[in-house]
């Protein structure tokens, strides 16, 4: 059964995309640390980070790193991080998370932002890229 990202990826649940290569997906954290809060995944369904084959670890750091640099121009921060949690969706993926104070990247304090919001931020990140 596909995970919820396949699904994203696939058009049959909406996302408020970033970035889209032939191997990787990146979209907009709809519950986010931070406004901003970007997921960067393979297009390829591995459960673990570590499990997926080095091109492909590789070429997701590197997808992310093009995504980084665009947050970090489109949303003021102190510097975009990157985590890797969560065990909700066994899909391998990273978050990148604008960074102005540690509490940001606890994912503890949620950001509430309006579909528009949403939208604006994603408009802002893709303009850089």
């Amino acid at each position: 059964m596909a995970t919820l990202f396949t699904k994203i990826i696939n058009g049959d649940v909406p996302c408020y995309k970033i970035a889209e290569t032939d191997d990787y997906f990146a979209f907009l954290d709809i519950n986010p640390n931070a406004k901003g809060h970007t997921l960067c995944i393979p297009k390829q369904e591995v459960d673990k980070l570590f499990d997926l084959d080095e091109v492909t670890y590789h070429g997701l750091l590197e997808f992310s790193r093009q995504i980084a640099l665009a947050i970090e121009k489109a949303v003021p921060c102190k510097r975009v991080g990157l985590t890797v949690i969560g065990l909700e969706i066994p899909h391998a993926h990273v978050h990148l998370i604008p960074l102005n104070t540690m509490e940001d990247a606890r994912f503890i304090s949620k950001e509430k932002l309006t579909e528009q919001d949403f939208e604006n931020v994603a408009k802002a990140i893709r303009s850089y890229l």
